[in-house]
């Protein structure tokens, strides 16, 4: 967080944000033996169901370490859709950029928090917000999910937006990364869900 923080205040916008922080983490995936991502890709591998992308359109956002471009990855790709998740999850420091093909990718957060700007031109768009709409970019820079809300209703679409309820926050406690709290961060989640399955039933009607 202090790495990409500093790197946040330095740039000049999102664009140079994101060129950045992929020159950074390859930098510090340079003085390492390479292996952190293969352990990475391992497991993501482990924690799916499946290894095969689904029938439905799924998209997997990630960002080119090289070129700091974002990029959109689904079942058209030609990838695995392990290597899709493993792209995606990458932040670039405590996960090193990963590997695909001659390419090398890194967290699908650096493109724009929440990414449901992917949504533009569906009628509904139902938008699950974990970390409750935060962002550490500066507003100018459109990255945070307000922004693209009121760019999917000025294109048309209905918007609505669930954040965590205290349970839900309680429960994924203040590390994101600390695996003990997936069961009790499930639980909360399909707690607050249930709770709001008339509301959102009158929003698919």
């Amino acid at each position: 967080m202090e790495v990409t923080n500093r790197i946040i205040v330095g740039a000049e916008n999102a664009a140079d944000m994101r060129r950045r922080i992929g020159a950074a983490a390859l930098d510090m995936d340079a003085a390492t033996d390479g292996s952190g991502a293969t352990r990475w890709r391992a497991t993501v591998a482990a924690r799916l169901h499946g290894a095969h992308w689904p029938e439905r359109t799924v998209l997997i956002t990630a960002v080119d370490a090289r070129t700091g471009e974002p990029v959109v990855f689904d079942r058209e790709s030609g990838i695995d859709l392990v290597d899709a998740v493993a792209a995606s999850t990458s932040n670039g420091f405590g996960v090193p950029p990963a590997s695909i093909g001659d390419g090398r990718y890194i967290d699908g957060g650096y493109r724009r928090n929440e990414n449901a700007d992917l949504a533009a031109g569906y009628a509904r768009v139902l938008v699950l917000s974990p970390f409750g709409g935060r962002t550490r970019h500066p507003l100018e820079w459109g990255m945070q999910l307000a922004a693209q809300v009121d760019e999917l209703r000025a294109g048309g679409s209905s918007v609505e937006t669930i954040f965590p309820d205290d349970a839900s926050l309680t429960a994924f406690g203040t590390n994101m990364m600390d695996l003990s709290t997936r069961l009790p961060a499930a639980r909360a989640g399909d707690d607050q869900g249930r709770a709001l399955a008339e509301q959102l039933a009158e929003f698919w009607r």
